[in-house]
Parts: structure tokens; sequence; C-alpha cells
């Protein structure tokens, strides 16, 4: 009878290499001595997982987080007291997180490996100009575009002032990326280098702060209307230019997404609701449907899009992604998954309905997320896709 625990070196790594699914790697790795010490602990090889759906702790004080898998339809529970109760995670990018702690501490946190990228602090952003822990409850002054001086506290800026963050590449073993984060309240967008020591502002693309990605060695930018920033950061002096579209009516939120060798405008449509309980009524959002477009550069213009085929879209705080259902068991081609990226309001401490779910572009039809059971509090959901790189 043969010994599959001794199968040669070589052999296995051939195997190895075959897998596209992180989860399957790790369970090849894990059937004898032989095969892990035959097969590298961090596979390289792998294309874009499928997201986990990074939950809330369920106590405070608990310093593991959940992570529901699709594909195998179960939680992954991982230690990451990094992100505590007390800090703020402001999106997700090729596996990493951006995490805000009350302190100007700005780092990005792999929650697959723990490793930690720390970046510029809140207090070199180029609109404040004072920041002073002596000053309690207005440790921040910042300067608006007019010229007016306000102050912030350390809670505030940790909580509001940077609304998502898109990275060009994984921070990786040392890899020479760029970071661009989004701003809540002014709309401008600001990024940093891996070697920086604080923040420059993209002067061109102010208001173009709906949604941000990186494809082709370029950053893209859209505003509320689908216009497009394109930036190109890799010379010193950053150069924006502006595609400008007919404008697009109706509609909340714009998501940019590269999907194969498309640009996609996905709109997102809201609905306002009202949640009476005893004591209060609550004002409360409600995603009702979607709308996909895709870029006809020679126009230009958005044109829509009836079908995905067997593409799948992740929206959400994280960057938006598209990837085929066929390559992940538990995902449905020509559907959206999305989160609530829009309004924390809805997640005040107390359980209920939230705004995430699965849109499908066939017949407009919403279901929950297979994890709808969980009880989910604030902050919402975030969609993480893991990187053991």
């Amino acid at each position: 009878m043969a010994d599959w625990s001794q199968l040669h070196p070589e052999l296995l790594d051939f195997i190895a290499k075959k897998f596209k699914i992180y989860t399957d790697y790790v369970r090849f790795r894990a059937v004898c001595h032989n095969w892990r010490a035959s097969v590298p602990k961090t596979p390289h090889h792998l294309p874009t997982q499928l997201p986990w759906l990074m939950l809330p702790q369920s106590q405070p004080h608990h310093t593991h987080r959940p992570f529901f898998n699709l594909s195998l339809n179960k939680f992954h529970f991982l230690h990451l007291p990094e992100a505590s109760h007390r800090r703020r995670r402001r999106g997700s990018s090729h596996g990493w997180l951006l995490i805000l702690d009350e302190a100007p501490e700005i780092f990005l946190l792999n929650p697959l490996t723990r490793s930690k990228v720390h970046l510029p602090p809140l207090s070199t952003f180029p609109n404040v100009v004072r920041f002073n822990f002596a000053d309690v409850g207005r440790e921040y002054a910042l300067r608006t575009s007019s010229g007016d001086v306000y102050t912030r506290s350390l809670q505030k800026m940790r909580d509001s002032f940077i609304k998502k963050t898109i990275l060009s590449s994984s921070p990786a073993n040392g890899s020479d990326f760029i970071a661009i984060v989004i701003l809540n309240q002014t709309g401008d967008l600001a990024l940093c280098r891996k070697s920086d020591d604080s923040w420059t502002f993209l002067e061109d693309a102010q208001s173009y702060s709906e949604d941000v990605i990186f494809r082709r060695g370029l950053f893209y930018a859209v505003n509320k209307h689908g216009s497009i920033a394109v930036c190109d950061v890799s010379g010193s002096s950053p150069r924006v230019s502006i595609i400008e579209m007919p404008q697009q009516f109706g509609g909340d939120l714009q998501y940019l997404v590269e999907s194969g060798e498309e640009l996609l405008l996905v709109t997102r449509y809201l609905d306002l609701t009202y949640d009476v309980e005893p004591d209060q009524t609550s004002l409360i959002y409600r995603t009702t449907r979607f709308q996909v477009c895709r870029l006809d550069s020679k126009a230009p213009r958005w044109e829509v899009v009836r079908s995905l085929g067997d593409r799948a879209l992740f929206l959400g705080e994280n960057l938006s992604l598209s990837l085929s259902s066929v390559d992940f068991p538990g995902c449905k081609g020509n559907c959206i998954y999305y989160t609530d990226d829009y309004s924390e309001d809805n997640y005040d401490g107390i359980g209920g309905e939230q705004d995430l779910g699965i849109f499908n572009l066939e017949d407009g039809s919403i279901e929950p997320l297979p994890c709808s059971h969980f009880r989910i509090r604030w902050p919402p959901p975030l969609w993480v896709t893991p990187n053991p790189c």
C-alpha cells in the first residue's frame, strides 16, 4: 500500500501551486509533517481571494474578531487585539485594514498575519494646523478651504475624519505601495507613499470622493454625477486629468469597480423609512436596488449593463471588487454583495436589522447574507480579502 506521506517534495510543491483557494492550501499543508515541510507556509501564487465578512466583536473586551467565510459557510475567529473596540477601521484594501486610534496613530493591519505598517499620523494632514494633547476636547485645530479654523477632539477625529482607504498594492514585504484616503466632510483625497512622513492633498481632485480604485498604474476617482478624475501619482508631483461624463441623475452612492478589462460604475439607491420605538423614532436607510454601467471610453459615457454573467461584485467600505463566481463555491454570479458604508447611525450598539445583503441583477431581488442570523452590533460589517502575503 502506498505511503502518501512520503510523496516527493517536488511533486507536493507542484500540486500545492494548483490550489486557488487559501483554505484549501492550508488544509493541504496540514495533512502531515512531510507535506507541511515540503510546501511554503506563505502561498505567493494565489489569485485574489473571495472576501470574508469581518463582523464586530460580540463583547467590547473580546480580542477575537469573527470573519464569515462564504465558501465554507462558517466563521473564523481571529485574534486581533490591534483592532479593539476603542479603535476604528476605515476601509480594507488588498487584505489590509486601516486602523485609527484616539491618538494620531494610523496603521495598516493584515488580519491573517497580524503584520503592521505605520502611516503618517492624523496630525500630518495639510488641513491640520495644530495638534496638542493638552487641549483636552479640542486637541486638533483644522483649517477650512475658506481659511476658518475649527477644533476637533481626539474621538471626533478618530471616528469621522477618514471615510475610506485605497492601496495601490499590498504593503507586505516592503513593497512601494501608495495609500489614498477619502476625507469625510471635505471630500478631499489625500495620499502618502511608503516613505512619506506626512499626507498630501490631490488638489485637482476635490469632490471626486464617492469612490477610488487603483487600475493599470493610475488611481481613478468618481464624483456624485459619474465624472472621473484620473490621478497619476508616479512622479514627485501628482497629475490629475478629468473625464467629464453626461451627468448621472438619481442614486445615492457611487462605486468604481474593475471587472476583467472593464471599468464599472455601480449606483446604489437607498430608501428612507421610519423605525418607531416606544420612546423614540429613528430614520433608517435601506438599499432598494443597484444600477451597473460600463465605461465607453470612446464617447465617453456610461452604458447600462444588464448582466454581470458569472461575475460577483463586493461593495462597501472595502476596495470595490469583482470576482468570477465559478472560482469560488458559495458565491453567486450576476449578484452584488453589499454592506453598509454610509450610516453609522444604523449601528448604535443595539441589535437589529442591518443594511447588508445580496442583490440579484437579473430580477432585482435582495436576499440576506448567510450569516444574517449573527447578532450584529456597531460597527457595520466589512469585506476583507484574506491575504497571507
